[in-house]
């Protein structure tokens, strides 16, 4: 007779061995921003508004010179709001690193050239303008297969400059003085700002070159 060993009082009852299965799979965030998003959303609908503003502008009298504001205004809180919704819902996409400046571009642009027409902006300053915000543009496109430049601190502070200054000449009755000294403090930054892109540019391609030698 065999004797049999009772387990202590208190104890758990035991259980057989069990084989362990596969080890979990490691919990990966699967999380991907959708590129139709409303931050992007808005920086389409910037866009969209652009002919609506130019409209607006060629209409003769003061009313119409304060719809076109209101439009231009309107558009440029848009430019505002969308980065602003992008960053706090982590909304980042390439398509708004890429299309927002594109909108942005767009709207300055033809403000500058619509004022050029009419006689209010000299044709050298909107063709400096122009040219900077063509050249950066190019500049990540070149760039674009070593990664995306974003838009950078001293690029927001150029576009609400200019922001300014084209609302100084859009609005009807503002001393010439005034108009001219934001429109020439706006230039400063604008080209400023594009020499930084392309600074910033040639250390992307650098830092490229360096990963594939490794």
């Amino acid at each position: 007779m065999t004797e049999r060993i009772e387990p202590p009082v208190g104890a758990p009852p035991s259980t057989p061995d069990t084989v362990p299965g596969p080890p979990a799979p490691p919990v990966v965030d699967a999380r991907r921003v959708s590129t139709w998003n409303i931050a992007n959303a808005l920086t389409i609908a910037r866009l969209a508004i652009v002919p609506v503003f130019t409209v607006f502008l060629f209409f003769e009298g003061p009313g119409w010179r304060i719809a076109a504001l209101g439009v231009f205004l309107l558009a440029s809180l848009t430019d505002q709001l969308d980065g602003w919704l992008a960053r706090k819902y982590a909304l980042i996409t390439d398509f708004g690193k890429i299309a927002d400046p594109i909108a942005d571009k767009a709207l300055i642009g033809a403000a500058l050239v619509s004022l050029s027409i009419l006689g209010e902006i000299p044709w050298w300053v909107t063709i400096a303008i122009i040219a900077r915000e063509a050249g950066v543009t190019l500049l990540r496109f070149m760039v674009i297969r070593h990664g995306v430049i974003p838009a950078s601190y001293g690029g927001k502070v150029k576009t609400v400059l200019q922001i300014v200054a084209i609302a100084l000449y859009i609005v009807p009755g503002i001393p010439g003085l005034v108009r001219w000294v934001a429109m020439g403090l706006a230039l400063a930054v604008t080209l400023g700002t594009g020499v930084d892109y392309v600074i910033r540019a040639i250390r992307l391609r650098q830092v490229a070159r360096s990963a594939r030698a490794e």
